[in-house]
């Protein structure tokens, strides 16, 4: 440096360093640089942690006398300790340089590099400026060199072991061992760098370990153990030693797979993974591998233990992260498994839940798309054989499509895709019966057969599922090449599975089902009993609770239910009735699995005359109820009811079968337990509390509470269309529907509530004949009769042997085309075909129940029935029958309304519930709501609406509040206010009932439909009495006719106790001589203001005495079309 008489100084800055990688790859706990001033002094920066990107931040400044030496020594070192630090670390780069070197470049800052490591080169940024003064020249000097045993051996082990890892000499390792040990040996327990010199021996036996050259592992771990024991939570050093820890624990599982270490790996990651900070090597480089490694690692452990750790590794995880697409699979894995163990719902959700997250994260052309999209079709396919939900199987139709797509012929993965594909068409080929689809899964499956030829691992599950799709054909066409073949394939598949493997009860009991179809047609003994012993084996391998018992019950009664079919040994098919039960109660498996084998119960006790017929239909009946009790909403419910399309008949069914057992009271609770369930489950949740108030206010409290929450969240949800949102608001839904269903058994074990909200009994039916005996009529293909509720006392059964159900239909049919017929004809027109089919009603069916109502009940005459139809009865005009005779004297036969007042009702709770709602009187308000201009494209103009509502407008009383919406007023929102506010309602309009989907049908307002939904929606206790002067208003679906979902029925739902109502077309322009009649007679103690209350029990006498009234001027069909519903 040039002399000068003054000192000079020189001010370094270092400013950052790049490419600073360690030779011995030893992840470092910092950087920092050190500066030899001399053969005494040395300076050192702070030690900076390694970024992501091999780079350290500094900012350090040293300043020099120009007195001091010329030359310098410059080293960049790695620090494995973060504050005292045992030796100096490891050397990355070194240079000796003068000072004069630094200066020249002004106030800019420039870089100096080292020699390289791994090819490339390290460098530092600094900045280096002559200043004249110095205030303190010797405080910038931060460390005195100082000489020691053991951190000379601590330099020499560090050297050693990074001449070891480059260049793979063993001697070297030996040395750095040695070394190590050394250092060790003059720090024994209690110094204070002991931990420090167990962790530079164990990495160096690590390493070694690694690379074979050394073997004892467990001793490099308990250094480990022990070094972290030093370094507890809250030391600087304690990450790093959990990282150690780890990296010996996954070496050890790599060399020997015991499933401890790499558990116990993911927990510790569990608590390293916080304490790392994005963007730092130690991150990036040594952490988020050991992560990757125990995910993938960790074996898929279904218990509790392993998805709680699972989670755990998950939470790490974070939004952004690359680990979290394949801990989200990982933990959905688990779910999924213990779904299939244990048939939880929830478990199912969530692993839905999560690998919707997981394809969301592997967007078109990432790697792993096309294995999300598979898991995520897989646990959806699951979900629709436990739940039955169409939207499942087809989404998960689309998602395998999608997975097929990315892996096209010579994909590594197009065998999986090809299964997975084919067991979803084989499914959907069995609910919707598409000829294409099972013919695709059998193509599929044979192109899977091909990659998967003799030797490979997963040939006997092509196997399994080719023939599962060749029985399947078979059961539907009957072609005996399908199920030779099917049964050849299931032998091989089985021959190649393992004793242990999961999955082989799934072939044994499909080999049983295929055996049993053989049997049926060959009566081949061998066949069945090796298809009763299959099943027996696939039971023993299951355990208890395992959701896989269920259909091993399934196919073992099938096996003994087709050798009783053969060789009618009574022994068989009491096997069989008993694995029925099994079956079908077998907590894990999905409700849709456990209703078909309730419902294929039915039939073979129906066609083999077992004992345990009725015992049948109330498992099949409870089981459809608690799984339409998972739907939040009506419309979902009905769907979900009309995937066992083929059990509308069940009701009746089980009312008959009860009549055959002589058991009339069952047979009511029956056919209203089977027809009543989709009213039954939308009123739950608006039932009275008032008597359970008295006798437990908090539970009564907490159960309205609670039923507000699932009454919300089913409204709210029922408006989502995302599929992930959808999945998360049906997981709310049943979580809060666990919690009510929680409060209701708590109030079941109050004394008088045993049966609070349980499917009625007949004492409790029997309160909606208190006023007049109520009339079922049985519907079904087993017989047709009546059972008539008496206000007291047994039911009474009227045989009708005259009528079937085949001639019901007929007679039905019959009605609907004279009633068209009629609709065309003048009004002085005889209507004969009617008088035809009144008559036969008359004589087949309503007379003798009169003859019982007379003679047996001695039934006053003009005294209310009721009558509640079922199946093809609620299709003909029962209330009109008519003999259409002249006795001897000249006078007219009676028919059924000269002798009584008919009166329907959908179900006795319906009417059972209004008659208790009775109690709820307020001051009357009249509300008539017209709409005779529908607008364009929803019905012709209904010129006579304006005329009628004046009219009614006029017969209502002064007493009550009137209030008249029409025209633009008439909106569904005016009409729904109207509905709302108002005790008593008459409502002129267009009404149309939907065939596909009865809660869409409507009444036509000016903007929207008003619909049954909308109605259904509302709760109004305080409401009275409604006419409907609307088409189609008191008819179902012709279809479900035992679901009584119509407009009149939800006006009675939502609180109307009394509703008129029509069978179908009405004429406007004549029905308005039955509505003045009606509203005369409703009317007529109250005129001049009268009398004391308007009284909506009076409807149905009103009603009879206006079709009689009128009878002159308005033609048979138009007064036979009004009926009374209610109380």
């Amino acid at each position: 440096m040039p002399s000068s008489s003054e000192s000079r100084y020189i001010r370094l800055e270092v400013v950052g360093g790049e490419n600073l990688q360690v030779p011995s790859d030893r992840i470092p706990a910092g950087i920092y640089v050190s500066i030899n001033v001399d053969s005494r002094r040395r300076w050192k920066s702070t030690i900076r942690v390694l970024s992501s990107d091999e780079s350290v931040a500094w900012g350090n400044t040293l300043t020099l006398s120009s007195h001091d030496s010329p030359a310098l020594s410059m080293e960049i070192r790695a620090s494995y300790e973060v504050d005292r630090m045992l030796g100096s670390g490891e050397i990355i780069g070194k240079l000796q340089m003068k000072w004069d070197e630094l200066l020249g470049h002004g106030d800019e800052s420039f870089d100096l590099s080292f020699p390289p490591v791994r090819d490339v080169c390290p460098s530092l940024t600094l900045k280096a400026v002559v200043v004249h003064a110095c205030d303190d020249q010797d405080s910038t000097l931060s460390d005195s060199l100082v000489d020691s045993d053991i951190i000379r051996v601590t330099d020499a082990g560090h050297a050693r072991l990074a001449e070891y890892m480059t260049s793979g000499t063993v001697s070297h390792l030996n040395d750095a061992v040695q070394h190590f040990q050394l250092v060790l040996d003059q720090c024994p327990v209690g110094h204070p760098d002991h931990a420090a010199a167990l962790t530079n021996l164990a990495y160096a036996r690590l390493e070694g370990y690694i690379r074979n050259h050394l073997q004892d592992i467990d001793t490099t771990a308990s250094f480990f153990r022990e070094s972290l024991a030093l370094r507890p939570q809250g030391h600087s050093d304690h990450a790093s030693s959990l990282h150690n820890l780890i990296r010996a624990l996954i070496w050890r599982y790599s060399k020997e797979s015991t499933a401890i270490y790499i558990e116990e790996s993911a927990q510790l990651c569990c608590k390293l993974l916080p304490l790392c900070p994005e963007g730092t090597y130690f991150r990036s480089i040594g952490i988020d591998s050991l992560v990757d490694y125990a995910i993938n690692s960790l074996p898929t452990d279904a218990s509790d233990e392993g998805i709680h750790l699972r989670r755990n590794m998950l939470e790490l995880c974070l939004m952004g992260q690359q680990h979290r697409p394949n801990a989200l699979d990982k933990l959905s894995w688990a779910l999924f498994i213990r779904f299939t163990q244990c048939g939880d719902i929830d478990d199912i959700d969530e692993s839905i839940h999560l690998r919707r997250e997981a394809v969301s994260l592997c967007p078109t052309g990432h790697s792993h798309r096309g294995s999300y999209l598979n898991n995520l079709a897989l646990s959806l396919k699951n979900r629709f054989d436990h739940q039955g939900k169409p939207n499942d199987l087809d989404e998960a139709i689309t998602l395998y499509e999608e997975a097929l797509r990315l892996c096209p012929v010579g994909h590594e993965s197009r065998d999986f895709s090809l299964d997975n594909l084919g067991l979803s068409l084989i499914t959907r080929f069995d609910e919707r019966g598409d000829i294409d689809d099972i013919a695709r899964a059998i193509s599929l499956y044979r192109e899977a057969l091909t990659l998967r030829p003799p030797g490979h691992p997963r040939r006997d599950v092509t196997l399994n599922n080719l023939a599962l799709a060749l029985n399947t054909r078979h059961d539907k066409s009957d072609v005996s090449e399908d199920l030779n073949e099917a049964i050849d394939w299931y032998r091989e598949s089985l021959r190649l599975k393992r004793l242990d493997d999961p999955e082989r009860h799934i072939t044994l009991y499909s080999l049983s089902s295929a055996l049993c179809s053989r049997f049926m047609q060959t009566q081949t003994n061998e066949d069945v009993e090796e298809a009763i012993q299959l099943c027996q084996e696939a039971l023993v391998s299951l355990p208890s609770l395992h959701p896989g018992r269920s259909r091993s019950y399934a196919w073992l009664q099938r096996a003994y239910l087709s050798r009783y079919c053969i060789q009618h040994n009574p022994v068989d098919l009491s096997l069989a009735v008993e694995n029925f039960r099994l079956s079908s109660r077998h907590p894990t498996q999905g409700f849709p699995e456990r209703i078909v084998q309730a419902y294929n119960w039915t039939l073979a006790v129906e066609q083999h005359g077992h004992e345990s017929a009725l015992e049948a239909y109330s498992i099949f009946f409870e089981l459809l109820d608690a799984h339409l009790a998972t739907r939040s909403s009506a419309t979902s419910r009905r769907e979900a009811a009309a995937a066992f399309h083929y059990a509308r008949s069940l009701p009746v069914d089980a009312a008959s079968c009860a009549i055959r057992h002589d058991n009339l009271r069952r047979a009511v609770e029956l056919v209203e337990q089977g027809r009543g369930q989709q009213w039954s489950l939308a009123s739950r949740l608006k039932t009275p509390v008032e008597d359970l108030e008295s006798a437990n206010s908090k539970l009564a409290h907490d159960y309205v509470e609670l039923s507000k929450r699932v009454y919300n969240a089913a409204q709210s949800s029922a408006t989502i269309t995302d599929r992930a949102a959808a999945d998360r608001a049906a997981t709310e839904y049943r979580r809060l529907t666990m919690r009510w269903e929680a409060a209701v058994a708590k109030i079941r074990d109050l004394p008088a509530f045993s049966r609070f909200l349980l499917p009625p009994l007949y004492k409790n039916l029997q309160a909606a004949a208190r006023h007049g005996p109520v009339i079922i009529l049985i519907a079904s293909q087993y017989s047709c009769s009546a059972i008539i509720v008496p206000t007291s006392g047994d039911p009474h059964h009227v045989p009708l042997p005259s009528v079937s159900l085949t001639e019901l239909n007929n007679l039905k049919d019959r009605f609907a085309r004279a009633i068209r017929h009629a609709s065309i004809m003048g009004p002085k027109v005889p209507r004969n075909d009617l008088i035809v089919l009144l008559r036969t009603v008359w004589d087949a069916i309503m007379l003798p129940i009169v003859n019982v109502l007379e003679n047996v009940l001695e039934l006053k005459h003009r005294s209310r029935i009721w009558l509640c139809p079922t199946a093809a009865f609620t299709s003909i005009p029962l209330h009109a029958a008519h003999p259409f005779q002249t006795k001897a004297d000249g006078s007219k036969e009676p028919c059924l309304e000269d002798l009584y007042i008919c009166s329907y009702t959908p179900t006795l709770s319906a009417l059972v519930r209004s008659r208790q709602m009775m109690k709820r009187r307020v001051t009357p308000s009249f509300a008539t709501i017209g709409q005779g201009q529908p607008g364009a494209g929803k019905g012709k103009a209904l010129l006579a609406v304006d005329s009628e509502l004046e009219l009614v407008h006029r017969l209502v009383p002064a007493t009550a509040n009137r209030t008249t919406i029409s025209g633009d007023e008439a909106t569904r929102a005016g009409a729904l206010q109207a509905l709302e506010e108002n005790t008593w309602v008459h409502l002129a309009c267009h009404g149309k009932q939907d065939p596909t989907q009865p809660y869409n049908s409507h009444f036509v307002m000016r903007d929207e439909h008003l619909t049954l939904l909308d109605i259904m929606e509302k709760d109004i206790p305080h409401a009275e009495f409604a006419f409907l002067s609307a088409c189609h208003t008191a008819v179902g679906d012709e279809e479900t006719p035992d679901e009584v979902i119509h407009l009149a029925a939800g006006l009675q739902f939502s609180g109307f106790k009394s509703v008129i109502g029509t069978l179908w077309e009405v004429n406007d322009a004549v029905a308005k001589h039955v509505v003045e009649a009606f509203y005369k007679y409703m009317f007529m103690d109250l005129k001049d203001g009268a009398g004391s209350v308007m009284d909506c029990t009076r409807a149905a006498w009103a009603l009879n005495r206006a079709t009689h009234a009128v009878k002159t001027k308005v033609p048979l069909e138009q007064r036979m079309v009004f009926i009374h519903i209610g109380v």
